[in-house]
């Protein structure tokens, strides 16, 4: 773990909310498209010569490395009942609850193939479930899947064990099934509480059910409460969205994720269904991202970094100020970036030194899964120069630092010789004010937070062909 940052060094890095966000010269430069860095290298990299028999492997070698080394486990569930517009999750639109039968059914062979490789017991400090839409089970089908879980998984004290929520198909009931299941952290599902942006983009929810269920989480006693925002979605204005900012002020979750949405019809379908007239323009996606930072910043969220936000009392801002933040498939944490292993269709994780991705499909997922076989379809074992430039994609990210001996007595290298090209960019940078050069070190600034992707694409070596940047989302 990287020692915490001194005082003045996190004092530097904190964004200003009475400075210019957004300089229009900068903008010019960096309103481009880039990685969202959850993993290095992207899943983009990914490929089909990564697949069951190299994964089992990489089980096999943390079973014979370390076996007790705590786990993260991903669950991830397809179905929903309506489409989203904006949605570019994997995921199965379907109203026939009875699907999921089959599902969990796979879920649980796919728990046991990897209690064979792995053995009983392996410790577990931090659960999701993602979707899709998890609260599409029902309390009795959520029940059997954690008895699955915790049959197979021996959960720590105080593990992280969080859960996905759709307002929409949610009640103060099911949050308290959910609490006596184990679970102790929420995301709620919101984007926007404008009924006429929500009515573009097919998803209406009410202001007053998202209330209730705040409430009710709280007198549950989860741990942590985050709220999940769109910007950049169709007939948004700045004034509708200084509404959507004042209500969810107004609900004090602990967390908040503001997203960028990245308008790719091409490769998701449900988003030929937006008119793109109806998009705001740059300026307009730059207002509402500015006055949402404006506006949390003044309520006392710390800005974590990228999309996230958090109270300065919760975990994940702490670990902001201490220099301890960590970055994983879900976002930023307060745990290391721990061996994930990822259950369900088209789920991603992480095992030693590799990546892997299972199949996006569900009948191939079904397929591989009821013969027995993991249904990992690619994946990436990582070279010297991958975790070389992981590790400093993740210090910039995280720590807003890169200490250079840090790095060269990690890996036996030098490092003006091994990123001189990079280094060129972060002088480049450094005018901009986007970093600050030391003596073996680069910081991100204030300003440099905002835009902190462009800092890591400068180290990111397979960003080096032209075009390739283009399938990402955008910066701003």
């Amino acid at each position: 773990m990287q020692a915490a940052l001194r005082p003045s060094q996190t004092e530097s890095r904190e964004p200003s909310a009475a400075s210019p966000l957004f300089p229009p010269q900068l903008l010019a430069r960096l309103d481009k498209n880039g990685p969202r860095y959850t993993s290095y290298p992207t899943a983009d990299r990914y490929h089909g010569g990564f697949g069951e028999q190299e994964y089992r492997q990489a089980l096999q070698q943390r079973r014979a490395t370390a076996p007790a080394e705590p786990l993260s486990l991903y669950v991830h569930i397809p179905f929903c009942e309506s489409v989203c517009y904006y949605c570019a999750c994997n995921k199965v639109v379907t109203r026939h609850h009875d699907r999921a039968a089959r599902y969990l059914d796979a879920l649980a062979a796919e728990i046991e193939l990897h209690v064979r490789e792995l053995g009983e017991g392996v410790p577990v400090s931090q659960l999701h479930f993602g979707g899709g839409t998890p609260t599409f089970l029902s309390d009795e089908e959520l029940s059997r899947l954690m008895e699955n879980l915790r049959r197979a998984f021996r959960f720590e004290p105080d593990a992280e064990i969080s859960i996905e929520v759709d307002p929409r198909t949610a009640t103060p009931e099911r949050l308290a099934h959910m609490r006596e299941l184990g679970f102790n952290r929420l995301s709620f599902g919101v984007q926007d509480f404008d009924p006429r942006v929500q009515a573009a983009v097919h998803r209406m929810q009410s202001f007053e059910d998202v209330r209730a269920l705040m409430q009710s989480s709280r007198a549950l006693g989860y741990a942590s409460v985050n709220v999940d925002l769109i910007y950049g979605l169709p007939l948004q204005t700045t004034e509708s969205f200084a509404r959507t900012i004042a209500q969810v002020i107004a609900l004090r979750p602990d967390r908040i994720a503001l997203y960028a949405y990245a308008h790719l019809p091409a490769r998701f379908k449900p988003q030929r269904r937006i008119n793109e007239a109806d998009l705001p323009d740059r300026e307009t996606r730059v207002g509402l991202l500015s006055a949402a930072i404006d506006g949390f910043l003044k309520q006392g969220y710390a800005y974590i970094g990228m999309d996230h936000f958090a109270l300065e009392t919760d975990a994940l801002a702490i670990a902001k100020r201490k220099g301890e933040l960590h970055r994983n498939f879900q976002g930023y944490s307060t745990q290391p970036d721990r061996d994930l292993v990822a259950l369900g269709v088209s789920a991603i994780g992480r095992i030693g030194n590799t990546y892997s991705q299972n199949a996006k499909v569900l009948d191939e997922y079904y397929a591989a899964i009821e013969a027995g076989r993991f249904a990992v379809e690619r994946g990436l074992a990582l070279s010297t120069d991958d975790l070389v430039r992981r590790e400093i994609i993740m210090d910039i990210m995280c720590q807003g630092r890169v200490d250079y001996s840090r790095i060269e007595a990690r890996h036996g290298l030098r490092f003006a010789d091994s990123f001189g090209p990079e280094l060129l960019q972060m002088a480049n940078l450094a005018e901009l004010g986007l970093v600050n050069l030391h003596p073996g070190e680069l910081q991100v600034t204030g300003l440099g937070w905002y835009f902190v992707r462009a800092v890591a694409m400068a180290f990111d070596g397979y960003l080096r062909a032209p075009g390739t940047a283009a399938s990402y989302s955008r910066i701003i």
